[in-house]
């Protein structure tokens, strides 16, 4: 990964390198004294400071325990192994196609239990059709301008629909009303898409509930993220994919698909507002 200042994989770093120099500072250490208690030299202390230096786990546990503060080592280790991976571009991501990332997606899932996943501007992966994934695929390939294995990256991406019939897997889906009325692909491949979300309604792996745009904020409107067996949350921007394993973080992503559980619809109320919308395509 880039180690531009400006990247936010470096932000990360910097805002690590911050939250154990204010631990230094609170426990009432000299940056000499912080190193002689962990036993390494001062250059080090100084370079983790600076964020010049990525500090191991044991680092950290030392760090921690000179400070007196064993309590938030988990917590930093968490961060500091996210660090590299927390960031990718899309572009990077997709440089050789959108295939792989298709794949790993479909390795995530088979090893995720219980997925909670909310979206503002398309249906998840799993529960995508054929026909409305290949429309979405190809847009996204023309605006990143990345290599165009759009046939091979459908077949994986639907592959995952598998996990909604075996595997004991379960899924807890939250779609904006939006959702349902973009026209991310064209009529038919809508119609489609949207009869398919009727269809997984009745599986027991699914729960599928629409925040419906009459619905009362205690919530905004989020940028799409799904939630992994509470080990890690996955967010998805226009330029990245940005993984989240720091626990107080992934507190507030719980927190925030909670608030939108309680503004959605479930049941005959979702799939009124389903076939609203497929009636408004007709």
């Amino acid at each position: 990964m880039s180690t531009s200042p400006s990247s936010s994989a470096q932000a990360a770093r910097d805002a690590l390198a911050v939250r154990l120099s204010h631990l230094r500072k609170e426990a009432g250490l000299t940056g000499k004294a912080l190193s002689a208690r962990c036993g390494w030299h001062p250059a080090k202390t100084t370079r983790i400071q600076k964020a010049e230096a990525s500090p191991s786990d044991a680092d950290i546990r030392s760090w921690c325990a000179a400070c007196g503060a064993d309590d938030q080592a988990d917590d930093l280790i968490a961060t500091a192994r996210a660090v590299d991976s927390m960031y990718m571009e899309w572009r990077r991501l997709h440089q050789g196609g959108m295939r792989q990332v298709q794949e790993n997606w479909y390795a995530l899932h088979e090893q995720t239990r219980h997925c909670r996943v909310y979206l503002s501007n398309v249906p998840p992966g799993f529960l995508q059709t054929p026909a409305f994934a290949t429309a979405l695929m190809n847009q996204i390939t023309r605006f990143q301008g990345t290599p165009n294995d759009v046939a091979e990256a459908v077949a994986a991406r639907v592959a995952r629909s598998r996990f909604l019939y075996e595997g004991g897997h379960r899924y807890v889906v939250l779609l904006e009303e939006s959702v349902l009325r973009y026209q991310t692909a064209d009529p038919e491949a809508m119609r489609g898409q949207l009869r398919h979300l009727l269809a997984v309604m009745p599986l027991a792996s699914v729960s599928l509930g629409i925040i419906p745009f009459t619905a009362q904020r205690i919530v905004w409107p989020l940028e799409a993220f799904y939630v992994h067996d509470d080990t890690m949350a996955v967010v998805e921007t226009l330029t990245a994919e940005i993984k989240v394993t720091q626990p107080r973080e992934l507190a507030d992503y719980a927190r925030a698909f909670a608030g939108l559980a309680e503004m959605a619809v479930y049941g005959d109320a979702a799939r009124a507002l389903i076939r609203a919308a497929i009636e408004a395509l007709e």
